[in-house]
């Protein structure tokens, strides 16, 4: 949320002010440089001071990020960003939280943070780099590798059923899920924006390139050849239109999504469905989450953004009455506060 009670910056920044020192080690042609360019986009943008900011990481290549925005950062253990950045939310409200992390780091290891962080519905800012295998430790399969595929741990193809992300978020209650692909910055920024001005958790799941371990994993729907028939990027308000010719649409045909083609069978724009993201029912955006190819379109852009009550606020409400209306106001009333004697 971009909360007005944490301090301003006197003067508008710019992307350099959010430059670290240090040299950026990831391979050439990884997504993470274009998601480093968005967060360093946005964060000048969202108007507050480098110290009201924080970056928290677990273990993988993803989580080198906070080394390489001049903010303040946690670099912490595998698996335990979202744990770290609760605590850090909670101890400063002040702050605005972002939390980098991978499809391993995330999901496996820290499925259990991450599911959650997500139900308590914490203001923190979760940045989820997909590259779909663990890339720090040489290529295995991760939680999100497709069956079927041949890596250094699945030699003859994995056999695991893979998350779908946008499921397993708004299984746990998510309350703001986007997607993006990496080689589009502008339209990263502004979802990265989005994410930012929503109160809760907030999760864009970024489908990063790993050009080392698994390259061309997302090139069916972010190639230059292929993105605009497989890419349906949603605008709230806006028919869901797609396709190289804008012929191609979404319908909402009983409880189901339906891909059809504006002209034939008797389908108009006005027969395609509306992007609502912030329909608090979520059975809508879970289908569009799911939608792959090849009979649908990947949606890209905002699917869910619904109200709801942030767990940090309720800690501070709860704060606030035990303050006003305890009898115990400092550690010595505590400590006298129970049956006392004197030896």
């Amino acid at each position: 949320m971009l909360d007005k009670t944490i301090e301003k910056s006197p003067v508008q920044l710019t992307k350099e002010d959010f430059a670290s020192d240090q040299m950026v080690k990831w391979c050439p042609g990884c997504g993470g440089h274009a998601i480093l360019t968005a967060v360093e986009n946005v964060f000048p943008r969202i108007g507050y001071k480098k110290e009201n900011f924080t970056i928290v990481s677990g273990i993988g290549c993803s989580s080198r990020f906070p080394y390489y925005v001049n903010t303040y950062g946690f670099h912490g253990i595998h698996g335990r960003a979202s744990a770290i950045a609760s605590g850090v939310k909670l101890a400063n409200p002040g702050q605005s939280v972002w939390i980098a992390t991978g499809d391993g780091d995330s999901m496996a290891i820290g499925g259990n943070h991450f599911i959650h962080i997500i139900r308590r519905n914490i203001d923190v800012n979760i940045l989820l780099f997909n590259n779909q295998i663990y890339g720090l430790t040489k290529g295995q399969f991760s939680p999100t590798t497709p069956i079927g595929q041949v890596t250094k741990t699945s030699p003859q193809g994995t056999i695991e059923h893979p998350f779908i992300t946008a499921g397993l978020v708004m299984g746990a209650q998510g309350t703001f899920f986007a997607r993006v692909p990496d080689n589009n910055v502008k339209l990263m920024t502004e979802v990265l924006y989005e994410a930012a001005k929503h109160d809760g958790t907030s999760v864009v799941e970024i489908l990063e390139n790993c050009i080392i371990f698994n390259d061309k994993a997302h090139a069916e729907y972010t190639s230059r050849a292929r993105r605009d028939d497989n890419q349906l990027i949603l605008k709230h308000g806006e028919p869901m239109i797609y396709g190289k010719e804008r012929d191609m649409g979404i319908i909402l045909k009983g409880t189901s999504l339906y891909a059809v083609k504006i002209g034939v069978g008797g389908i108009t724009e006005k027969d395609i469905l509306i992007h609502d993201q912030f329909n608090p029912d979520p059975g809508v955006h879970r289908m569009l989450g799911r939608m792959s190819g090849p009979e649908y379109p990947v949606a890209m852009g905002v699917i869910r953004s619904a109200k709801s009550f942030t767990y940090d606020d309720k800690v501070e409400e709860q704060i606030e009455f035990a303050k006003k209306n305890s009898k115990i106001k400092c550690v010595d009333d505590l400590l006298n506060s129970g049956d006392t004697w004197e030896i």
